[in-house]
């Protein structure tokens, strides 16, 4: 499955309707294709497979990251109560999202969701109040608009009160996906943001650890015992044995532990299709690993299966890896969440992203000088009267 757009209104968190689209929108040149994933074999439409959203703190790019995750989770036959981002529903009295994504058989779909909290003592659970679901063959497609219009199709199924043995949490989507045996990869780090733990794992290639630490000549895990070891050396020392992965925290760095895990992941999305998602991707990595794992999944060579990786950042920098505008969203909070693409706030390709977004061409993208000017008279104040 891939994701092609996603529209969810309803939301609290958000001021208004957010729009997120995930196939290229600008014009594809021929060179463009080194760096994009054709939705069909020869197809002139494409996905960007490296997606970035980039804001100042608290503007929201967790809260656009979690609705991707409940759209990403509903397509995977997760019922919406346990999904791990369902808070972002808030006490919605009416959520809807219309989700646009090509199916692995090749047919374009229309999955439209109505979406309710209901209190559930001191808690909320959420159920599906209506929903639809449209299908059409890629074939039919004579324009770039054509991939999300299905205003002249006839719905392929319903929710009805008949399907009594479907929860009220869990999307029609099931038979679907059953029916034509799809299932969808979703690699998550959103829970482990602040919280770096290296599972035991005998996939982890040696490649990575190189790359990530040059001092580590091995680290290896054995299963043998009730609890199992692991094995790590560093070169020209003492091969170091542990009982507990959380161990490793005291012998690698943070930043060698969150990129084991991430390229690990990376690798197997970049494999076998699907989707990896990472908050703050920056945390812990400096700009060339940062850089590195953006340039693996815009490498067609590589990414020839579509894996996407989606992605937040504060830093500007990174949007320089990109080749295009479209890949990237702005978020702003103002009174409420919005969420813009660059390619309608920056027409042009040969301007510098970053240049573009520090220097407040875009707009709410930096602290305004104001802001700074009070901060800094306040510090000011703060140290004349300490002193």
């Amino acid at each position: 499955m891939k994701l092609l757009r996603i529209e969810a209104s309803g939301m609290p968190l958000f001021k208004e309707k957010l729009t997120m689209t995930f196939y290229a929108q600008q014009r594809v040149a021929e060179n463009d294709r080194a760096f994009l994933f054709p939705l069909m074999p020869d197809s002139k439409y494409c996905l960007n497979c490296a997606n970035a959203i980039i804001g100042m703190n608290a503007s929201g790019k967790t809260s656009v990251l979690k609705v991707i995750l409940l759209v990403l989770d509903l397509l995977s036959n997760e019922p919406i109560n346990h999904s791990e981002t369902r808070d972002i529903l808030g006490d919605t009295k009416h959520a809807v999202l219309k989700i646009n994504f090509l199916s692995d058989n090749g047919d374009l779909c229309q999955l439209e969701t109505h979406i309710a909290a209901v209190p559930a003592g001191r808690d909320l659970t959420y159920h599906i109040t209506n929903e639809t679901l449209w299908v059409k063959p890629f074939s039919s497609i004579k324009t770039k608009k054509m991939l999300v219009d299905f205003s002249d199709i006839a719905p392929y199924a319903a929710r009805t009160n008949e399907v009594s043995f479907l929860p009220d949490d869990t999307s029609i989507i099931i038979a679907f996906n059953k029916k034509h045996g799809q299932n969808t990869s979703v690699r998550s780090l959103l829970s482990l943001n602040n919280r770096n733990v290296l599972p035991v794992s005998d996939r982890i290639p040696s490649e990575v650890i190189q790359f990530l630490d040059p001092t580590i000549q091995s680290l290896a895990f054995d299963h043998a015992g009730p609890k199992g070891t692991i094995h790590l050396k560093f070169k020209g020392q003492k091969e170091i044995i542990l009982s507990d992965p959380a161990e490793l925290n005291s012998c690698l760095s943070s930043g060698t532990i969150k990129g084991i895990v991430t390229f690990t992941l990376a690798v197997d999305v970049l494999k076998n299709g699907g989707y990896l998602v990472i908050d703050q991707l920056e945390n812990h990595f400096n700009k060339e690993i940062t850089a590195t794992l953006i340039r693996f999944f815009t490498d067609a060579s590589l990414n020839r299966n579509g894996g996407i990786l989606i992605f937040t950042t504060h830093y500007p920098e990174i949007l320089d890896e990109f080749e295009r505008n479209d890949p990237i969203f702005i978020t702003r909070n103002r009174d409420g969440i919005t969420v813009n693409n660059l390619h309608d706030l920056l027409k042009r390709n040969d301007l510098k992203k970053s240049d573009a977004y520090q220097s407040g061409f875009l707009e709410a993208t930096v602290p305004s000088y104001e802001a700074y000017l009070k901060l800094r008279k306040n510090i000011q104040s703060t140290l004349k009267k300490e002193g």
